[in-house]
């Protein structure tokens, strides 16, 4: 083995006193006795401080460099996901207008809260108003028809049948009459034969009369043509009345007014957005999530969030929708919480900070996450002390808290783990730990 630094600076002071006195000085052997007890003196007193510090540093060696540890200990541990998200508009409304026309009224400003059934744009309805007044005269028309042929209609058409069949009665008399006299030859032929078409005339007009009477009855043809009339111009009326109420542009459902661009004055088309509404429900708020924490998420699990523009107030969501796809772009999964009791400061599309616990132990196994190697790798280890010596551990992680982890497997409460410090240790060296 090549001596140390130390015994070589022995060695040198030791040939320095031994190197041959100057000219006109004699050696040691020569001095008088007086001079040379000092001259041992000093050697001794250079000689056993460099012995002593020589064994120390030696001895310094032996036990091992200085290294830092910490203990794993069991305590409550929590792992969180801290993201920025946005409070989520739940439906997104775009009002337009379903006729063409001019605006005569906007009834709503943004950021203004509608309920349903308040006007929000009126169109000139003048056009609709006269389409109005027309099918209701068109309605009143045919109703009176049908009326008619109700009430008059029966009347004629019955009385029309009696006299035809009167009539029918006295030519059947006549023509009886007629055909004894001609028997007796009192007429001519001729008068049995007028007398005869007479008779045929008088039953043609009772057939009409009981036709007329048929369809004048409420099975008739007469009253089902009244009566398809008279629906046909209902039907044009709520037409004209639909036409009508497209001229009134009303909020369906209570909400916020997002944006609004129209103005009175502008002509409108159908495809033309003249209001957005974001539509009143549950408060929710949005963030992306990276794929690798998807396991850790549940519906369900409760978080704490505050908006960018007031983080000193705080409220509380829970997890209400996790998206069942990931974004392939930016490798991400969307997490939806539901507020329940959202305050007054939240507004649509506000940037908010979510705190979101996703795992809880209590008095689980935990280490400082600076001492673990590997902690992302699928075989995290760490170096333990054991009796003064460095050991290597193979260790399965847990939950990941703020600044320390959980240990499932590999070490056990009180076990003395080396925090790196960019050193090069091996097994079984021998170190002197000293806890942080």
């Amino acid at each position: 083995m090549l001596p140390g630094p130390d015994l070589c600076l022995l060695s040198a002071a030791s040939r320095e006193f031994a190197m041959p006195p100057p000219e006109g000085l004699s050696r040691a052997d020569d001095q008088p006795p007086g001079r040379k007890k000092g001259r041992v003196r000093l050697l001794l007193l250079i000689g056993v401080p460099v012995a002593l510090g020589v064994g120390v540093i030696g001895g310094i060696r032996a036990r091992g460099p200085v290294v830092r540890t910490t203990v794993a200990t069991r305590s409550d541990l929590e792992q969180h996901i801290v993201a920025s998200g946005r409070v989520r508009v739940p439906t997104r409304v775009q009002v337009s207008a379903q006729v063409p026309g001019l605006v005569l009224t906007v009834g709503a400003v943004e950021g203004q809260h509608v309920q349903a059934g308040d006007l929000l744009v009126r169109i000139d309805d003048a056009e609709a108003l006269a389409a109005v007044s027309q099918a209701k005269a068109s309605v009143a028309q045919a109703n009176a028809r049908v009326e008619q042929l109700r009430r008059v209609g029966a009347i004629v058409t019955t009385e029309a049948l009696r006299q035809a069949r009167t009539s029918l009665e006295r030519a059947e008399t006549e023509l009886a009459r007629t055909r004894r006299l001609a028997d007796d030859g009192g007429v001519p032929r001729t008068q049995l034969d007028e007398a005869a078409r007479a008779v045929d005339i008088a039953r043609a007009q009772v057939a009409v009369a009981e036709a007329q009477q048929v369809s004048s009855s409420p099975a008739g043809a007469d009253s089902r043509v009244a009566l398809t009339a008279l629906l046909t111009a209902q039907a044009a009326l709520t037409g004209a009345n639909v036409r009508l109420a497209q001229t009134r542009v009303a909020a369906l459902q209570d909400g916020v007014v997002l944006t609004r661009s129209c103005e009175p004055g502008d002509v409108v088309q159908p495809s033309r957005t003249l209001l957005v509404l974001a539509v009143d429900g549950d408060t929710q708020l949005v963030f992306q999530s990276d794929e690798r924490d998807i396991g850790s998420i549940a519906v369900g699990q409760k978080a704490r969030a505050s908006a960018d523009a007031y983080p000193q107030q705080l409220f509380d969501a829970e997890v209400s929708y996790i998206a069942p796809s990931i974004d392939p772009q930016r490798g991400s999964v969307e997490v939806r919480l539901r507020v329940p009791t959202p305050p007054e400061i939240l507004k649509p599309e506000m940037t908010v900070s979510v705190d979101l616990t996703v795992g809880a132990v209590k008095q689980g196994l935990t280490l400082a996450s600076v001492a673990i190697h590997g902690a992302v790798s699928p075989t995290p280890w760490v170096y333990a002390v054991e009796e003064g010596h460095i050991a290597r551990h193979d260790v399965k992680l847990g939950l990941h808290g703020e600044g320390s982890v959980e240990i499932l497997e590999g070490l056990t409460a009180g076990a003395e783990v080396v925090i790196p410090d960019g050193r090069i240790l091996t097994l079984g060296q021998r170190v002197r730990p000293e806890r942080e």
